[in-house]
């Protein structure tokens, strides 16, 4: 059972940045894809940032450009550094493991492990 724990979300004005974070409890992130996904209410769950075991990265078009995904395995975290922040990309944020393939993908259904979410607000 692999746990995922999210950090770093909160109120931001629009072109600020903020970093996010998100923690695994064991080194799942050094052998497995993990991504980044976002919910805004009413809105179903949309792929923003995936990153490989070999440190290959994919963005979804709204956000590329703006948003960075890395990892630390050494500290078994994943981040999310987000900078020119837009009112439309307040959502609740959450990071994700695939654990069957090694290629990323942009789809939730094919993540296998989940966070609880941290909520980005950014104001106009």
């Amino acid at each position: 059972q692999v746990q995922l724990v999210e950090s770093g979300g909160g109120l931001v004005q629009a072109g600020g940045s903020l970093r996010l974070s998100c923690a695994a409890s064991d080194g799942t992130f050094r052998s497995y894809v993990s991504g980044w996904f976002r919910q805004a209410p009413g809105k179903e769950r949309e792929f923003v940032a995936a990153i490989t075991r070999s440190g290959a990265a994919i963005y979804s078009d709204s956000v590329k450009g703006r948003f960075t995904i890395s990892r630390d395995t050494a500290k078994n975290t994943v981040y999310l550094q987000m900078n020119s922040l837009k009112p439309e990309d307040t959502a609740v944020y959450y990071c994700a493991v695939r654990l069957s393939f090694y290629s990323a993908s942009s789809y939730p259904s094919d993540y296998d492990y989940w966070g609880q979410g941290t909520q980005v607000t950014v104001s106009s």
